[in-house]
Formats: structure tokens, C-alpha cells, sequence
């Protein structure tokens, strides 16, 4: 079982960095290693919606589908997968430290199966180095700052 769990501090309001780390187009802005995210149910952010998203984890092309299974707007997002190479949620939790600050945690935990259970001593590591780029990256975003070159070089 992988379970990895990341938190960062954005100096913006809570409501700014829920709406936008919970939007799912807004993924591959922030997401290290997700390239799309297509919705497959009607747009909108709710328990039961389908997001299909593509990502390169670990080398290999990874095509998955994630679930919402629980939405507290400005609280809690939890999404599972409903499709893909193995069993993954992914939690965010936001919390106001004080107007204009927010305390964002970033989780995702899951079961390697198949090809990817030899993987496993390698994922959380990788998992929480990605982790920690995403939530820097989305603070550099909200924050104003220069999002990294290297991180995503199509963009520039």
C-alpha cells in the first residue's frame, strides 16, 4: 500500500486555491506528471463526476479515470479511480490559516497491482517527490510567481 501525503502553505484565500486545485482542467497546469484530463460526465464538480486523465509516472504512459467521491467546496475533495493500471484515491484538503492564507494537503494512497506491483518500493518515494512539485507549482500559480520551465516546457 502506497500513502503519501504532502502539504504546502499558499498565501492566497481558501476559496481561491480550492476552486482552483479542485477543477480538474486546471491538472496539467500544476500536475507534474499529468499531460490531460478530459471530462467524461457533464462539467461540473461533483460526487459521481468522471474525469479521464494521462499522465507519465515511474516512465510509462499511464491513461486512467478518476471519480469524485466526495466534495466539501472549499473542505474536501476526494476522487477514485474508476478505471486504470491500479487502485488510487487522491484527497485534498484545504484549510484557512487566516484570510489570505491557506494550508492545502495533498494524499494520494492505492494498491500497486499487476505490472505496476513491482514497482511498488519505488512508488511512494517518486509519489512524494511529485507530490511536492505539484503543491510547489500550484503555489508558484496562485502566488504569481514564474511557473518552472522544466516542468512544463511546452508552455513559454
Amino acid at each position: 500500500m502506497a500513502d503519501v501525503q504532502t502539504e504546502i502553505t499558499i498565501h492566497r484565500p481558501l476559496e481561491e486555491v480550492s476552486a482552483y486545485t479542485a477543477d480538474p482542467d486546471h491538472a496539467p497546469e500544476w500536475y507534474v506528471n499529468i499531460h490531460s484530463a478530459e471530462w467524461r460526465t457533464p462539467r461540473a464538480i461533483s460526487v459521481g463526476a468522471q474525469i479521464a486523465f494521462k499522465a507519465r509516472f515511474l516512465g510509462r504512459e499511464l491513461s486512467y479515470v478518476y471519480e469524485i467521491v466526495e466534495y466539501l467546496p472549499g473542505q474536501k475533495l476526494v476522487m477514485r479511480t474508476a478505471d486504470g493500471p491500479f487502485p488510487m484515491e487522491t484527497t485534498y484538503e484545504w484549510e484557512a490559516l487566516d484570510s489570505c492564507t491557506t494550508r492545502m494537503k495533498l494524499r494520494n494512497r492505492g494498491n500497486p497491482a499487476g505490472f505496476s506491483k513491482f514497482l511498488a518500493p519505488l512508488m511512494e518515494p517518486a509519489m512524494k517527490r511529485a507530490n511536492s512539485k505539484d503543491l510547489a507549482q500550484v503555489k508558484a500559480i496562485l502566488e504569481g510567481a514564474q511557473p518552472s520551465p522544466e516542468k512544463h516546457p511546452r508552455q513559454g
